[in-house]
């Protein structure tokens, strides 16, 4: 199984545009989104529901993710909480089937010691953010993570999406 970490506002999308791909070229795609291992909001919301640094460093639980996905040696589950609902999702682990891809997508992925073959991040600007729905509050927390963890230059394939339409991928 190869593992792809799309990170960014953006990558279910790309996530979703892969799939037909993938398929297309007979390896098996398998997604994930990293919302469904969110912590129960009791723990997310510890410090308020705006909190930007539990947003950022504490909202999912990556070491869930790695678990019961990642690296995961009998299969993989596809979903542990729903945050909606605010309780377990109440899925079963599933088979990898050979030469399956692995999409986990979701925002803040990277510098969190999450094993992949590839690395993807989304990049956009604050006034990009905005325009795509992302609370004013969050954008710090955005900032901080692109100061800190670097994910244009952390990532092995750039997607700079500030037009949608017209997204520039660079290749590292």
């Amino acid at each position: 199984m190869q593992r792809v970490l799309l990170d960014g506002l953006g990558s279910r999308a790309l996530s979703d545009a892969l799939v037909p791909l993938l398929s297309a070229a007979a390896r098996p795609p398998l997604q994930v989104h990293a919302e469904d291992f969110l912590r129960p909001a009791g723990e997310r919301f510890e410090f308020g529901r705006e909190d930007e640094e539990s947003f950022r460093t504490t909202w999912l639980d990556a070491a869930a993710l790695d678990r019961e996905v990642l690296s995961r040696p009998d299969g993989y589950l596809p979903a542990l909480w729903d945050a909606a609902a605010d309780r377990s999702a109440r899925r079963q682990v599933q088979p990898v089937p050979p030469g399956a891809v692995l999409l986990v997508d979701g925002v803040l992925l990277l510098g969190r010691g999450l094993p992949a073959e590839l690395t993807v991040h989304v990049a956009l600007s604050p006034a990009a953010l905005l325009r795509q729905g992302v609370p004013q509050w969050q954008l710090p927390a955005f900032a901080t993570y692109d100061r800190e963890v670097r994910p244009g230059e952390a990532c092995d394939v750039l997607v700079r999406a500030e037009d949608p339409l017209r997204p520039a991928v660079l290749f590292r």
